[in-house]
């Protein structure tokens, strides 16, 4: 795959399609040529891990996701947590093209501090897109309604000669030649999915398709700052882009590595 490093990172893994590097993302991000990759997709640290319990697969379990989603790891105050949104959403709008987009999914614990953070790092937010699940958690406590949704905003640069692709016919057309809306539903990641990924807070497939296919085309690169264990890169070379994935934990690039292979194989 073509350097789009101005300086050394750790590899971890190399095809002429993909790229896993493990570390930090800052520092990685820093290492990277200015505006060189067409898309990015970012679903960051939601600090979750606060030793609570919630219900899975009809069985308490605790919240906690790991070390990576824990408050003390940034810092416990909204402003420190903001600030780790605006240092890692600016050094990616510095690898973005100019007409290139982010998309980056949260929940009401993280998303208001990256919208306002898009827009004081220089963005626009094209698109919020609501992704209602069909098939929820439920609510332990019965103290407030069922979480059903996650958020997604999808932002370009802005600046006056910014132009984002949209594969309008083809979103269309995934949708029975109706506009799409910016409500998406459907279920939680399968357990098929689940058991290659092995994630806390991996994403469907069906949802990285739909945002690859929208804001991309083929042999563009995909960039995922953190990118667990690879859904993003699963989808981008699927449908033939190039992907550049980070992440701080090895055991999750052992994994992407596996399912990229495995796309790559064609299996």
């Amino acid at each position: 795959m073509e350097n789009l490093f101005t300086k050394s990172v750790p590899l971890y893994f190399e095809t002429e399609e993909s790229q896993l590097i493990l570390g930090d993302s800052f520092k990685i991000l820093a290492r990277m040529k200015q505006e060189s990759v067409d898309m990015i997709f970012a679903d960051p640290p939601y600090f979750l891990s606060n030793d609570g319990i919630t219900c899975q697969g009809g069985k308490m379990v605790s919240v906690n996701k790991g070390s990576w989603d824990k408050l003390s790891e940034y810092g416990t105050s909204v402003e420190e947590k903001h600030r780790f949104n605006r240092k890692w959403i600016r050094r990616c709008k510095r690898v973005l093209k100019g007409n290139g987009t982010i998309w980056i999914s949260g929940t009401l614990h993280n998303i208001y501090s990256i919208g306002m953070a898009l827009e004081q790092e220089g963005f626009k937010i094209i698109n919020n897109i609501t992704w209602q699940k069909t098939n929820p958690p439920p609510n332990l406590a019965c103290r407030c309604f069922t979480h059903s949704t996650e958020t997604i905003l999808w932002a370009k640069k802005n600046e006056k000669n910014s132009r984002h692709l949209f594969n309008y016919q083809k979103m269309k057309e995934m949708n029975d030649g109706r506009q799409m809306k910016d409500v998406w539903t459907g279920s939680l990641t399968r357990p098929s999915e689940k058991t290659e990924g092995k994630h806390p807070t991996q994403k469907p497939e069906y949802l990285l398709e739909r945002i690859v296919l929208a804001s991309t085309e083929e042999g563009q690169t995909v960039l995922d700052p953190f990118c667990g264990s690879g859904t993003t890169g699963v989808e981008a070379l699927r449908f033939g882009r190039k992907f550049i994935g980070m992440d701080v934990n090895e055991n999750y690039l052992k994994i992407s590595r596996k399912r990229l292979e495995k796309v790559t194989n064609g299996k």
